[in-house]
């Protein structure tokens, strides 16, 4: 990619645009830090403004040159998450993906003490906000001709367990709405195969330096560091579509 007017001439996303949701927590700051070290404009959202400003400063203070902008958006609102998706595009010229990291946990201490309030959040949260970059984002990422939509999701979508039952099937329906819209891209292209890809990134848990601060003796094992989440959310573009869409990619052992 080319005609990028941001500090990395020579990043694997030189002249890429990339949309990151969710973008204020720890897995937010290390993927807009890694975007912009790759040469990409990064323009963030998030629904708490005071969060999302330390994390594009952050990223900006970091790559002095690098394009990276935050939008207060709110993802519960269809029609808001389109109006940011056009006006991305409009400003930029193009997206070539959005990076999805909404994020929220409930859980119970067992599976009858499940509270269907913690459902309702999740969905929500999982759920809704999946479904509205989806839809926003789907004709932008086929304009890029190189577009990826990469959603961040966890093992127990796969394996849940009793306590964690209204997580894991948000989890799990996230992971289906985006394996839809990965064969929407698929049909899109026809027999040329897909320009654009719809990726599940599959973690355990994540843990970043303040965590490790925190509880120095604390093993976390199997957990995702965040900034080895960030670069594997850029490698999702180095690969071809074709390799990428429609697939999971584990970050941590599958069961």
């Amino acid at each position: 990619m080319n005609g990028s007017g941001n500090g990395n001439a020579n990043g694997m996303l030189s002249g890429a645009v990339v949309a990151v949701a969710g973008a204020g927590g720890p897995a937010g700051h290390a993927a807009l830090l890694r975007l912009a070290e790759a040469g990409a404009t990064v323009v963030a959202a998030d629904a708490d403004p005071a969060r999302l400003a330390e994390a594009v400063d952050a990223a900006r203070y970091a790559h002095g040159g690098a394009t990276v902008t935050g939008d207060t958006v709110d993802l519960l609102d269809l029609a808001a998450t389109k109006e940011w998706a056009a006006r991305t595009e409009k400003e930029f010229g193009r997206i070539d993906g959005l990076v999805h990291l909404v994020g929220g946990w409930r859980g119970s201490a067992s599976f009858t003490e499940t509270d269907l309030a913690d459902w309702d959040f999740l969905h929500n949260l999982l759920i809704r906000t999946v479904q509205h970059t989806s839809l926003a984002f789907h004709d932008p990422l086929l304009r890029s001709g190189n577009g990826r939509y990469v959603l961040v999701s966890q093992v127990g979508a796969h394996k849940p367990v009793a306590n964690n039952a209204a997580y894991n099937a948000g989890k799990a329906a996230a992971e289906a709405w985006t394996l839809a819209l990965a064969d929407s891209f698929r049909k899109a292209a026809g027999d040329d195969g897909p320009g654009a890809a719809a990726t599940i990134l599959v973690i355990k848990a994540l843990v970043h330096d303040a965590m490790r601060a925190e509880r120095p003796n604390a093993k976390f094992a199997g957990f995702t560091d965040v900034k080895e989440l960030a670069e594997a959310i850029t490698g999702v573009w180095e690969r071809p579509a074709t390799e990428v869409n429609g697939q999971r990619l584990w970050l941590t052992p599958q069961p």
